[in-house]
Parts: structure tokens; C-alpha cells; sequence
């Protein structure tokens, strides 16, 4: 691996219209802090940036619900965010905002430097507009029916419910969300970045020199070269925004995707006059910690931002984590559904270190994982408690209890004796393979077996019961002991600050340096430790029975909030309503459509004919349990092809207000064919 001479490590900018949870924490913020810490302890030269993502469309969307401006709310949100960071133990260097006047300025000059030179593409084309608001639209300000799934309320950008991507112009009855009018196309004048002009160069930097990057990471960075690039919108008609910064250009902003990245190198720049070494020098190690929803900014539209520029460094990696989920269900903010980190340390105060622990231990690394407070609960119960704080309390007291608090004499090795200390400093090399490769819950278990490692030999060598016959031995034994807990302090600390701080307050030491924390010599004989306290608590049944119980009272209410009916569609004739010719039919054959979660390919009696009906129900029925149901099917739709099967139909389904599907059926049987009328 090329050695360094700096690092600039960077996390996601979190958006600034809503507080941080634990998702963003084991999906960012935690593998960062920890990666950035293990590089501080090595003594290396590391700068760690972050701040608000404070434009875009959601900001505006939330200051227009609330009655109040976008500022309100990116001011309120930042504050909320920077404080639980802090007080969490997120060691950034600098947190810092994209509504900064140096973001401004150093957005600006950017786009400005890239239009000198005629990298952006100047494209009219079709958008919709409100005439009631007199105003374009940005996708997220147009609603109607998906054309994949047949569901209301999908976005212009992408459908929730199908998880499809849209253009604001695929959607069916599109729908302004400022008048609830029906919005119109005209045209309007944007740049285009020609991500196909650096195609080629992403294909040999991405695909050929950092075939070292993790595999979800390249799998998406490949799917999408392969897919063939497009050139992309750099602007937006917009009033919350940086303004872009060409004559004629008023009412246009910087589009949040090519603003909110810029805003690392505005961080930097308010962080240090010296901001050029980390952002332009070949020997600055550039490491972008993201969630995968982020792997196509940071990994192909920054990247070619850059190389357009010119002067600026690439990243070297971007080790992008999945999404966690909490309680077998999505995290969601809208629905409220998640553990949010300021309410976190109200209610767990001091057990910062806890939910590190839990997070990086179950971290979705390579597949999305699942937070449940029962995993929590055990994870500091059984591990932290009964390995780590066990150990560490057992030597201390038995130190106090024997020797009073005096460090011991280490007398002669035992065989057994020299084949732990031998186990230190190959744990420790484990260590630090497995975080350089950003292998970090594999590192955790690693800091774990350090842990281990005592626990094993103090049971082993059993000094509560060699007392009564050889003292001399006992003071190996704890002296050993002492060593391995004082090394504790040094390898847990990236994990665990706050621990490794409360383990040099009790052996009373200062910090050992990662260069000699696998050594037997750090606390000499004679030292005076202080008295013992517990390291880590129990959690209580109670604590995670309240947690569990609050949010089952969230999912209790969003239930009750789906019960309310939507409102009255728009009125229709009757002659509309006789075009459609909706029969009874049976489901004589059912089964799922290869490589498809959702849907299934149904044959039905319709009494008219047999015919095949592709229907998005796979997640709610298994195929056997629907053969025989009668069911009511819309028989003139248009056929649609998908997956390359012909559908002739469509079933009717009604949405519980949980969100499950259920069949829209005769009450009893009736002849197949049959009209509902």
C-alpha cells in the first residue's frame, strides 16, 4: 500500500431537515470516527470534515408544511445535529454548514471555472410548471400514479412504494403540491455536466485501478458505466439555493448534487489557510465515508467534477456501508421510525460508548442489518459487561485487595505466562489489517479477543485461590494483568473513547502510544492504581421494554394516520366509468416471476377466456394459497409486457391500513364472468 503523508477523511454531509440517527451513525459516522481516531493514535497527519447539507428541495418542502423560511429550518437542524455529534464523541475537526458564505463563494467559483471552460452543456428542456404558483417544479413538488406500479402518491424523482426511478413526466395525473393543480411542460434553459465525455477515463480509474474497493462499492460504480452515462443537470429553477453564477441565470441555483460535495473542500478551507495540501497534494490519502445511497456522487459525478477542475486529488477509497434497519422494519423519517441520537443521550446518559459498540459490532458493511434493543441490551450485558468489564474489574480489585493498589513485581515467566504476552501483539497486528482495509466489526472482535485474552488467562491462573499458597506467583499474575488492561486503554480507544479514558483514570496513568500497547512494560512496579469502579452497567429489562414500548406507540399512531381515507379523486362521467369492464374470475395457477420479489404470474378463469394476469403481490400471498380464490379483474386494460410476460388485466387489491393487500371479491361465489357493475 503507498504510504502517505497526510489524510483528509470525509463523511457524508448529513441534511439538514431532520436530527441524526442511529442509521446515519453505523452507516457514516461511526466507521469514520473510528477510522480517523486509529489514524491519530498512529500519529498521522489527519484532517476530518463534515457539516450541514443545507439546500434542496426537502429543506424547502419542510419550511413550507412548517409555515416558516428554509433558513428556519437548516438553522435548527443544524444545531440539533452539531450538538448530539459533539456530545456523542464525533471527533470532527470541523462541522460546518453549506450556507456559509466561503460554501457560496467556493461553490461559485467552482461552477464558474468549469462554465470558463466550457465543460457544461447548455440544454433547453422540458419542465413542468405551476401556473397557480408561478413557479417550476423540482420533482419533488410532483405527485401522481406510477407507471411500474400503479400507486398514488409516488414522486417525480422516484416511486416509494416500487422503489423505481422516475422522470417527473413518466408519472400518470402528475400533480403540483403548491396549488394541487394539474402543472404543464415549458421549456426552460439548464446546464448539463457530460458525464459521457468521462466515461472512458471512469471506466480505466474505477473499473482497473480501484478494482480494491469494496464490492458493493464497485458492483454499483460498474452498473452504472455499463448502463452507459448521461449528461446531468448541474442547476435547478429554484429560490433556495447558491444562485448560479452566469449573466441571465436568475430564478436558477446550483443543483444540491454538484453544490453539497463542494462543500468538504469549503469545510477544509474554513478549517485551515493550509487547506491545499489535503485537497491538492499526490501524497493526501482522500477517503469519502458515505451510505450506499450515496456511492454514485461520490464515486462517479464528485470524481468527475474534480477531474473537469483539474487540480484537485481523487479519492482513494470510498467504503460505502448498506442501510440498517430497526426492528425488522425501514428506517423511516417521515413515519418517525427510527432511534434518534439527541433522544439517544437523554435517556441512555453516558453510555455513549454502548451504542458505538452495538452499532460497529452489528454494522451493515456488506448486507443491510438490523437493529433490535434486545441485540443492544445483549450486546452490553454479555460482551461489554461480562468480558471487557469484568476483566478489567476483577484485576483492579484483586490488585486493591492483595497488594493495595500497588502495582506488583513481575517474577519469573511461566511458559503459560510468556504464550499470552506473545498473543498481544498479534492481535494487535489483526487490529490494524483489519481497520486499514475498513474491515471494522472484523477489528472490533479483534479489540474483543484482547479482552478475551485476560478474561482467559486470570481464569486459567486462578489468583483468588494461589494466594493462600504462593504470593510471588499472584504478583506475576496481576502484574501481567495490569499490563494487558493498560494496553486495553490504547487498542479499545478508537472504539471506545470514553472507556479507554475511564480505563486510564482508574490504573491512573497517561496515554500509551499505539507503537507500544502490545508491550508488557507500560505500568512499572510500584504504581498506585486507583479504586475500581464498574466500567459498564446492565441494562434492565424496564430499559428496553420502555424503548420497545415507544416504538410500538409510533407504528400504533402511523397506523392510525393511514386509516384516514384519501381524499375524493377528481369526478369522473358515467360514460367513463362504463368503459371499464371489471368481471369475476378464478385463479386457476399461480406462481412467482423469476428474479422478482414482488410480483407473481397468475392465470385466470375470467369466463371469457383464460388469460395471464402479472400482479405485484408476491410479498403478501405464497402462490398456493391463491389458487382457487375468486377474485374481480379489470378484463379491457391495455396488455402490458413485464418481465417478458404479456399481462392481460389487472386483479383488484384494496390497502389495509397497515399497508397489506387484500382481495376485492363477490361475497359468495359467483359465476366466472360475471359483470360488477
Amino acid at each position: 500500500m503507498k504510504e502517505y503523508k497526510r489524510y483528509l477523511i470525509t463523511a457524508a454531509l448529513p441534511y439538514a431537515n431532520g436530527p441524526v440517527h442511529i442509521g446515519h451513525l453505523a452507516g457514516v459516522y461511526v466507521p469514520a470516527d473510528i477510522y480517523v481516531r486509529y489514524l491519530r493514535l498512529r500519529g498521522r497527519d489527519v484532517v476530518f470534515v463534515c457539516g450541514s447539507d443545507e439546500h434542496g428541495v426537502p429543506i424547502t418542502i419542510k419550511a413550507r408544511k412548517e409555515g416558516i423560511s428554509p433558513q428556519d429550518v437548516v438553522d435548527r437542524y443544524h444545531s440539533i445535529n452539531k450538538k448530539a455529534f459533539n456530545d456523542f464523541g464525533i471527533s470532527f475537526d470541523i462541522y460546518s454548514r453549506t450556507s456559509s458564505k466561503t460554501h457560496y463563494q467556493t461553490a461559485s467559483d467552482f461552477f464558474k471555472t468549469l462554465y470558463d471552460r466550457g465543460e457544461f452543456i447548455e440544454k433547453t428542456t422540458k419542465q413542468y410548471f405551476d401556473t397557480g404558483a408561478q413557479q417550476f417544479l423540482a420533482d419533488r413538488y410532483i405527485t401522481g400514479t406510477c407507471p411500474k406500479c400503479g400507486k398514488e402518491g409516488a414522486y417525480g424523482d422516484q416511486c416509494e412504494a416500487c422503489g423505481t426511478s422516475l422522470n417527473a413526466t413518466d408519472l400518470i395525473n402528475p400533480k403540483s403540491m403548491l396549488s394541487g393543480g394539474t402543472p404543464e411542460l415549458r421549456d426552460t434553459l439548464h446546464w448539463f455536466l457530460p458525464l459521457d465525455k468521462y466515461e472512458p477515463w471512469l471506466k480505466e480509474w474505477i473499473l482497473e485501478q480501484n478494482q480494491h474497493w469494496k464490492v458493493n462499492v464497485y458492483g454499483q460504480c460498474k452498473s452504472w458505466i455499463d448502463a452507459g452515462l448521461q449528461p446531468r443537470a448541474v442547476s435547478r429553477d429554484l429560490d433556495w439555493g447558491i444562485p448560479v453564477p452566469v449573466e441571465g441565470a436568475g430564478g436558477k441555483v446550483l443543483y444540491v448534487w454538484f453544490d453539497a460535495p463542494i462543500g468538504y473542500i469549503s469545510a477544509t478551507k474554513e478549517l485551515t489557510p493550509d487547506w491545499e495540501k489535503y485537497w491538492k497534494s499526490a501524497d493526501t490519502r482522500l477517503v469519502h465515508f458515505i451510505g450506499k445511497d450515496n456511492i454514485v456522487f461520490h464515486c462517479i459525478i464528485f470524481p468527475s467534477m474534480l477531474k473537469a477542475e483539474g487540480s484537485f486529488i481523487l479519492p482513494e477509497n470510498v467504503p460505502a456501508n448498506e442501510f440498517l434497519n430497526l426492528e425488522g422494519d425501514k428506517i423511516s423519517t417521515s413515519r418517525n421510525w427510527a432511534v434518534w441520537l439527541h433522544e439517544y443521550l437523554e435517556e441512555f446518559p453516558a453510555k455513549q460508548d454502548v451504542l458505538r459498540y452495538a452499532l460497529c459490532a452489528n454494522a451493515p458493511e456488506t448486507k443491510d442489518n438490523d437493529f433490535t434493543w434486545k441485540d443492544f441490551q445483549a450486546r452490553n450485558n454479555n460482551e461489554l459487561v461480562a468480558i471487557l468489564g469484568n476483566f478489567v474489574n476483577r484485576t483492579l480489585v484483586l490488585t486493591q485487595k492483595y497488594f493495595g493498589g500497588i502495582v506488583p513485581e513481575c517474577g519469573l515467566l511461566a511458559q503459560f505466562d510468556k504464550d499470552t504476552l506473545a498473543e498481544m501483539p498479534r492481535i494487535k497486528e489483526q487490529v490494524e489489517t483489519s481497520i486499514e482495509n475498513f474491515r471494522l466489526r472484523e477489528a472490533l472482535k479483534y479489540v474483543m479477543d484482547f479482552a478475551r485474552l485476560g478474561n482467559k488467562y486470570l481464569a486459567d491462573t486462578e489468583p483468588w485461590k494461589v494466594i493462600k499458597t504462593d504470593e510471588e506467583r499472584v504478583k506475576t499474575i496481576l502484574n501481567i494483568s495490569i499490563q494487558i488492561t493498560a494496553n486495553l486503554s490504547t487498542i479499545i480507544e478508537a472504539f471506545l473513547p470514553d472507556t479507554a479514558n475511564k480505563l486510564r483514570s482508574f490504573l491512573n496513568i497517561s496515554a500509551i502510544s499505539w507503537e507500544n500497547c502490545d508491550k508488557s512494560s507500560n505500568v512499572l512496579p510500584g504504581h498506585l492504581v486507583n479504586q475500581p469502579e464498574l466500567l459498564f452497567e446492565k441494562i434492565e429489562d424496564s430499559q428496553v421494554e420502555f424503548q420497545v414500548a415507544k416504538l410500538q406507540k409510533t407504528k400504533t399512531e402511523n397506523q392510525a394516520r393511514n386509516t384516514i381515507a384519501e381524499p375524493q379523486k377528481p369526478n369522473i362521467s358515467f360514460d367513463d366509468f362504463s368503459k371499464m369492464d371489471i368481471r369475476t374470475g378464478t385463479i386457476l395457477e399461480a406462481e412467482k416471476v423469476a428474479k422478482t420479489k414482488k410480483l407473481l404470474k397468475l392465470t385466470i378463469d375470467t369466463g371469457i377466456d383464460k388469460r395471464t394476469v402479472v400482479s405485484g403481490i408476491a410479498e403478501y400471498f405464497e402462490p398456493e394459497s391463491i389458487v382457487g380464490r375468486q377474485v374481480c379483474i379489470l378484463v379491457n386494460l391495455e396488455p402490458r409486457e413485464l418481465k417478458g410476460i404479456t399481462s392481460q388485466g389487472m386483479i383488484l387489491m384494496a390497502e389495509d391500513s397497515d399497508g397489506t393487500l387484500k382481495f376485492v371479491s363477490p361475497a359468495t361465489n359467483v359465476s366466472n364472468g360475471s359483470m360488477v357493475k
